[in-house]
């Protein structure tokens, strides 16, 4: 949950650290710290809240060497304080540690610790680690760092510095990402490729149980056991501009303005036309057999969760097989009836969200063929599969999820109608005038970008209000769920998403004189019903905002506002309904002057449980 990276080198590793600490922020910003190695020895400094505080320490102390390890935090293991931020380190200030993760036996090993004589000064799973390094180092930092980690369980991506061997450091990686990058006379730590992408394209990309040893002149792979690993460098194709505002006012608009370009990506190359057919060789490779499943569970949290709700309807739609969209989090814990037969889809973004990589390995123990779609490639989600269908919607920076979310989407019905055409239960012209749609959608969101001005004219209306109602029926209350999440999560207005044929079960008492609610209604087979259900909230004093398809009429004779969006085919109506409503979203957190990329208590990757 936390951001780490590090610097070896000829330049001044300060300035290398801050920078690649402001790509990370969104992975948390609670407190922030470096460690640098100077002339003068091993220097820290830290500092609660963003870092831009840690910046104006640094502008009054600036610490000047050519290697050092730097940290943004999410607090897990004790309150956001100068003195629980990173980089923690031994008694003497000899050995300097970041980490991502936790610890769990963190309260073993320091009642362990104390009774040595270590003096520990926070509340931090971490500190541990650099105690026990110092415990362990006879003169080699490399032996002292794998005999360290053999005592940890749980996650870690662990950075070390020590002015024992100023010039090396060490990366380790147990359950939670790292990379390193490679460069001339200089190598690099970072969580994420946004640290580091302004300065080399080639990586590493550490697995579980391994390490790398830096120096300004090379990178040594290894196991924790000490064997040497030989892998060339990952090339990142990404353009530096995509990890850039590129000149919109926050990441979060930039990312939902980028849909488009992410629709078009991410079915680039998947659809024959001349076959009419989608094509997924990553599937095709990995000798996966459609006429094997019988039934299917799609895992997931937060946001990928809503998406995979979408790809459960579409799925038994098209192929009549039984699907489940569960809830990562909880899915190893209730016992999942999954075999040989079964097959388990995981969506994550970052493809290294804790829940959902705990679900994949339950599922592959039980037996299933598991696939993950997630926009990261290398990353934990995407090594644990059996085959991976990559999302192509590029980094995404803000905390809150959007186009991440609607390229899963586009996944998923590609998915979706692969298994139709294998399984042979879609017609084949009804497959053929699905994919014509299909492709339309980058077109189309494009245009569902213009009305953007009458969705900060809709935010100012409710940025005012506590509490926000979102109804809709089938996947307009997929739809709905999702947009009621990223309501909350930017703005901070209470907001609950209903089925619309639910509000007499309950509902309706929350329902007072000018109550918003916003009701999808996309599906035009269920708009009499939804229609039927705007009134009985409208009857009790709601203010009704409607999302309908473009040509509708009878929407708007009951809503008192109407966003349109174009038409299109019932199962792909979400990935359209999701842009004008996150806009939404983001207009009413903006109009409540909270800070849109980085909404308060959130970070993007959930990489604890």
């Amino acid at each position: 949950m936390c951001g780490i990276v590090g610097y070896i080198g000829k330049r001044n590793s300060q300035s290398v650290l801050l920078n690649g600490l402001k790509k990370l922020e969104y992975r948390g910003y609670d407190s922030a710290g470096v460690a640098v190695h100077t002339a003068q020895g091993l220097h820290i400094c830290k500092s609660k809240g963003r870092i831009s505080e840690l910046e104006s320490r640094l502008q009054d102390a600036p610490l000047v060497g050519s290697a050092g390890i730097g940290h943004t935090r999410w607090a897990t293991h004790g309150k956001p304080s100068d003195v629980n931020s990173h980089p923690h380190t031994d008694i003497e200030t000899k050995i300097s540690v970041v980490h991502n993760g936790i610890i769990e036996n963190h309260l073993s090993l320091k009642e362990e610790l104390e009774a040595l004589g270590c003096t520990f000064v926070s509340e931090t799973d971490t500190e541990v680690i650099s105690h026990l390094i110092a415990r362990y180092y006879e003169g080699d930092l490399v032996q002292a760092v794998r005999r360290a980690v053999a005592r940890l369980r749980g996650a870690y991506a662990i950075a070390v510095l020590s002015e024992h061997e100023p010039d090396k450091l060490i990366a380790v990686r147990w359950a939670s990402p790292l990379i390193i990058g490679v460069g001339e006379d200089e190598h690099f730590i970072g969580s994420d490729i946004p640290a580091i992408l302004e300065y080399t394209r080639d990586v590493y990309i550490l697995n579980d149980g391994e390490m790398a040893v830096l120096t300004r002149d090379g990178a040594e792979l290894m196991t924790l056991e000490g064997n040497f690993i030989a892998r060339q460098p990952f090339r990142i194709e990404w353009d530096l501009a995509m990890a850039e505002k590129d000149g919109y006012e926050h990441f979060m608009l930039k990312e939902i303005h980028e849909q488009p370009r992410a629709f078009r990506d991410t079915l680039r190359g998947r659809i024959d036309s001349g076959r009419q057919a989608v094509v997924l060789p990553e599937l095709e490779a990995s000798g996966f057999d459609p006429r094997q499943v019988r039934r299917i569970h799609l895992v997931a949290c937060g946001t990928a969760y809503h998406a995979a709700l979408v790809g459960k309807a579409a799925i038994e739609r098209l192929t009549r097989i039984p699907v489940e969209a569960e809830v990562a989090s909880e899915y190893r814990y209730r016992s999942p009836l999954a075999d040989e037969h079964t097959l388990v889809v995981a969506v994550s973004q970052s493809g290294e969200t804790a829940d959902t990589l705990a679900a994949m390995k339950e599922a592959r123990t039980l037996g299933a063929r598991v696939i993950a779609i997630t926009n990261v490639v290398g990353s934990s989600a995407a090594r644990e599969a059996d085959a991976v269908l990559f999302t192509m919607a590029g980094p995404e920076i803000a905390v809150a999820s959007t186009k991440a979310y609607t390229s899963q989407l586009i996944a998923l019905y590609l998915l979706a109608i692969y298994l139709a055409d294998r399984l042979g239960t879609m017609d084949p012209s009804d497959s053929a005038e699905l994919l014509a749609m299909l492709e339309k959608l980058p077109l189309q969101a494009g245009e569902t970008l213009a009305g953007a001005g009458l969705l900060q004219e809709l935010a100012a209306n409710i940025a005012g209000c506590e509490h926000l109602f979102f109804i809709g029926r089938g996947l307009d209350y997929a739809a709905a769920l999702e947009a009621s999440l990223k309501l909350k999560e930017m703005s901070y207005i209470h907001s609950e998403a209903y089925p619309a044929g639910e509000l007499k079960h309950g509902s309706l008492a929350l329902i007072e004189d000018g109550t918003p609610v916003v009701a999808v209604a996309l599906q035009d087979s269920l708009l009499e019903k939804t229609i039927g259900n705007i009134k009985e909230v409208k009857a009790r004093g709601a203010y009704v905002i409607g999302i309908a398809p473009e040509g509708d009429t009878e929407l708007a004779k009951a809503a008192d506002r109407v966003v349109y969006v174009p038409r299109s085919h019932a199962l792909l109506s979400p990935a359209l309904a999701a842009i004008p409503l996150q806009l939404l979203a983001y207009y009413a957190a903006l109009a409540r002057g909270n800070d849109v990329d980085k909404p308060r208590n959130l970070a993007k990757s959930v990489t604890v449980e």
